[in-house]
């Protein structure tokens, strides 16, 4: 595996979208069932002419898709520690970091909203995370079931985040795969491509060469 080449291949429609072609966003998916959705999420990304877009998943979040529906390079936590022998190697986490212009967590989690709120970096996804580059955007997409969104601690923890300054893309109402009517899904794919697109254009952000 080379984490440094860009080799994913990429849609290009055309489209009115006034961002410039040398945007990195990276998606980091969680072990929700709205991981369900990925597919249809890096999908559209990629019709975002220019935009370069790689995965970096949990382990749980692996049992939600199939990983053949991905059509970019996809990170787990294994990666990490293949890559890393020695200390001239590349550490993955920092890599990813410095490649994105823009991190979106879709789904997040309850279990992975804790440990960002609190600062654990148990695995690779965290690990981006927590070396995020606080001048670039991170956007979440919050996603559980609505008795767990009802807790009180998931209030305090959406807001530590927005504390941090990353961006939250508000769950929505529906019923959920497990029966319950509610809040707590992931807001819809076409919501956060567009919120991805409005920070892009807004934002004055580096360009990747």
């Amino acid at each position: 595996m080379e984490p440094l080449t860009l080799s994913e291949t990429q849609s290009s429609p055309q489209n009115s979208f006034p961002t410039p072609q040398k945007y990195h966003v990276l998606v980091g998916v969680t072990g929700s069932v709205a991981a369900l959705k990925l597919p249809i999420l890096v999908s559209e990304l990629l019709e975002i002419p220019g935009l370069k877009v790689r995965v970096v998943t949990t382990e749980r979040a692996k049992h939600f898709y199939n990983l053949q529906e991905i059509p970019v390079t996809l990170y787990s936590d294994t990666d990490e520690w293949q890559l890393w022998k020695g200390r001239t190697d590349p550490v993955l986490h920092i890599d990813l970091r410095r490649w994105a212009d823009l991190m979106l967590v879709a789904p997040l989690d309850a279990n992975t909203l804790a440990k960002i709120a609190n600062g654990i970096c148990d695995n690779l996804l965290t690990c981006v995370i927590r070396a995020w580059d606080m001048t670039k955007p991170l956007l979440f997409c919050p996603a559980m079931n609505t008795a767990m969104w009802e807790h009180p601690i998931t209030a305090q923890q959406v807001e530590q985040l927005k504390d941090f300054g990353y961006t939250e893309i508000p769950c929505v109402v529906k019923r959920l795969v497990c029966g319950d009517e509610g809040r707590g899904a992931m807001a819809e794919v076409w919501t956060i491509v567009e919120k991805v697109k409005a920070i892009l254009s807004e934002q004055d952000l580096p360009k990747q060469s």
